[in-house]
């Protein structure tokens, strides 16, 4: 899947703005919640299209489907340079833009960009890296002015802090993977820290695009 503006091919990695206003970010949808396929910005490709990714040569799928929304935040990079703090075990990025949940009733079409409200952050570590996972909800969701905070979740939606949490701890195990830890002890950290997070890949995003941080393969752009 690609995207065009005014005829003219672009990236929703790149040109795509981070902030919606209002307190609100703008995420791109990757996977519709309960949906398989295994879809993803291609960072290294022009244009960073939306693809099915792949496993040595395979398309891949997930073994359950997935509950939720699933995306990123444009402008935003978790740089694999970086070493984070004892609370993730020293883990450094996973070079990829920043992963979002997205916990409301509706099903967001793939591709679509969305406003949403961050509410917490759980920190994975998968296979030694970093990969946050932040929590937000749409701002057009029924229930969005009723939660303004990882705690305020579990009145409107029962269990799905628990469920994000052990969906990503399991759902690579079927392959014979181990399964997926998370540092701070587990905690979701809530909409403060979530900010934080989104802010701190932003910068990482930002060294990227000014050519001060590594780009290996990264497609960043003409």
């Amino acid at each position: 899947m690609t995207f065009k503006k005014d005829g003219e091919t672009i990236s929703p990695w790149h040109d795509v703005s981070l902030e919606a206003g209002d307190g609100l970010y703008n995420m791109l949808t990757e996977i519709p919640k309960m949906t398989l396929k295994k879809m993803e910005v291609a960072t290294k490709a022009e244009g960073n299209p939306v693809m099915q990714d792949e496993k040595k040569g395979k398309a891949r799928l997930y073994h359950g489907p997935i509950f939720w929304n699933y995306g990123c935040l444009p402008q935003t990079w978790e740089d694999p340079n970086v070493k984070g703090p004892p609370e993730v075990d020293g883990a450094f990025g996973d070079n990829d833009p920043l992963d979002v949940v997205e916990i409301g009733a509706a099903s967001l079409s793939m591709g679509s960009f969305t406003p949403v409200k961050p509410l917490g952050v759980l920190s994975m570590i998968d296979d030694g890296e970093l990969d946050w996972k932040l929590i937000a909800i749409s701002a057009a969701d029924e229930n969005a002015d009723k939660i303004n905070d990882v705690d305020d979740i579990e009145a409107v939606y029962p269990g799905t802090v628990s469920g994000i949490r052990e969906w990503f701890r399991w759902y690579k195990t079927p392959d014979g993977k181990p399964v997926n830890g998370f540092g701070h002890g587990e905690k979701a950290l809530g909409k403060e820290q979530a900010i934080e997070v989104i802010k701190e890949t932003n910068a990482h995003y930002v060294a990227l695009m000014e050519g001060k941080a590594e780009a290996g393969k990264l497609w960043l752009g003409k």
